[in-house]
């Protein structure tokens, strides 16, 4: 990983369930990290479900190794927001991580 690569600003989002007013539950995203990342657009695809045509990027983004990060979580990249869908810990040496990941609109 080259430092010079990790320009853009990204903020690693997590998932907390929180009470409302009537005692149900609700799922918000809080701030879990503010990092500096690599983004990499791998592929770009539209496909026809339920009578409409919908668009999916998979992209890739590289971040330092952090503590906690999981699959679970989301990216939000300049009012963009990430699915996580694996989290890759390069040969496991606490450096990188790679982030797979897919746009969701």
């Amino acid at each position: 990983m080259r430092i010079g690569d990790l320009r853009h600003r990204i903020t690693l989002l997590k998932a907390e369930r929180v009470r409302d007013s009537y005692g149900g539950e609700q799922l918000q995203w809080a701030d879990f990290a503010r990092v500096w990342a690599a983004i990499y657009p791998l592929q770009g695809r539209e496909y026809f479900a339920a009578q409409q045509i919908n668009a999916e990027v998979s992209t890739k983004i590289v971040i330092r190794y952090i503590k906690g990060v999981e699959p679970t979580m989301r990216v939000n990249f300049e009012n963009r927001n990430f699915e996580i869908i694996s989290v890759i810990h390069v040969a496991e040496r606490k450096k990188e991580l790679q982030l797979m990941c897919k746009e969701v609109v």
